[in-house]
């Protein structure tokens, strides 16, 4: 199934920076749906059914990256601030960025679990990336592409 999203890469380039205006309008930074987007994976529902076909955005490993966004709120308030959040003088904020947030996704430490998970915080990112898909789907109707990456996605 990944030669459909492989199909789509310019478009999905196209939908991104169109998407950007929703994103800034949004409680998530750009980092921060940078982080979302890590964690979410696209399909097409009833892809056999060319009337309902539609792109959905499985959100399912979201709840694994959430405890991260606040991570990268307090690195990047001390980034502004021009210190370390501990008082310390460390250099590496993206290198423990990096580091957390692969262990997030991997399952190692780096607050991982739903035991930290805001819940409205993972609605809102659900919500917003079942808009992106939406409008990924638009955009593919309105350039006459959907029903090449719906066969596609089939294969």
């Amino acid at each position: 199934m990944s030669n459909w999203t492989d199909a789509i890469v310019g478009e999905r380039m196209t939908v991104d920076r169109e998407f950007n205006d929703r994103i800034r309008q949004s409680e998530f930074s750009n980092q921060e749906w940078g982080l979302i987007m890590t964690a979410v994976e696209f399909e097409i529902e009833d892809a056999t059914d060319p009337e309902d076909a539609r792109i959905v955005a499985d959100t399912s490993k979201l709840p694994q990256i959430m405890p991260e966004l606040d991570n990268i709120s307090q690195q990047m308030g001390a980034m502004a601030g021009g210190g370390d959040p501990d008082g310390g003088s460390s250099g590496g904020v993206f290198g423990d960025l990096v580091s957390d947030i692969k262990d997030a996704i991997l399952g190692g430490g780096g607050g991982g679990g739903s035991g930290g998970v805001d819940q409205q915080q993972l609605e809102a990112a659900e919500r917003l990336t079942q808009e992106y898909a939406d409008e990924l789907q638009r955009h593919l109707e309105s350039k006459g592409k959907f029903e090449q990456v719906r066969l596609a996605y089939q294969e």
